[in-house]
């Protein structure tokens, strides 16, 4: 097997077991334990689940060329464990959606019809914020729309750490090959 291939396979699977095991959490947390639910927690998640990026990277240049990577192969071969990892963590979403009979969106319009109750916006208000979230449950219902939207959640995290990687790791006197 191309070692490319190989090391993509391997740290974006990895990747992937994080993202997997923080939608097992959020899955199962998320209405007893506020702070999982949160765009930081999950941002931090996933950057988490990203490092496998530096880390795979970091072992391709160590390993497969002696201490040394030029900057177009290490993000090609960051950006591909990204990709690995982003295609997988969708995969994961549609299944979690699937087991759960696709009512993500209905109990998220729900909760956040009851939050804007609970604050005391105007009938008008919450009129006008319903008729967004029919929208945009509408849009979600589309497999294809949101596959996408899923993808944009975690993409931009792969991208970054991808170019931050290659970045560094193309100095070889960082985080030395050991001997």
């Amino acid at each position: 097997m191309n070692p490319t291939l190989r090391y993509s396979l391997i740290y974006g699977g990895l990747s992937a077991a994080v993202l997997t095991a923080f939608i097992a959490v959020v899955a199962t947390l998320h209405e007893r334990v506020q702070f999982v639910a949160t765009l930081a927690f999950g941002y931090s998640v996933m950057l988490v689940a990203m490092s496998f990026v530096f880390v795979g990277v970091k072992r391709y240049r160590d390993v497969e060329g002696g201490g040394v990577i030029r900057f177009g192969r290490a993000l090609g071969l960051g950006l591909l464990i990204a990709l690995i990892a982003c295609l997988a963590y969708v995969l994961i979403w549609e299944a979690y959606l699937a087991i759960t009979h696709y009512r993500f969106m209905d109990d998220y319009i729900a909760k956040m019809v009851r939050d804007a109750q609970a604050s005391g916006k105007s009938a008008a208000a919450i009129a006008k914020m319903t008729a967004e979230f029919d929208s945009m449950r509408a849009m979600y219902a589309n497999p294809l729309i949101r596959m996408a939207m899923t993808m944009t959640e975690v993409a931009p995290v792969g991208l970054v750490v991808a170019l931050v990687s290659a970045a560094l790791l193309r100095n070889p006197r960082l985080f030395p090959a050991r001997r």
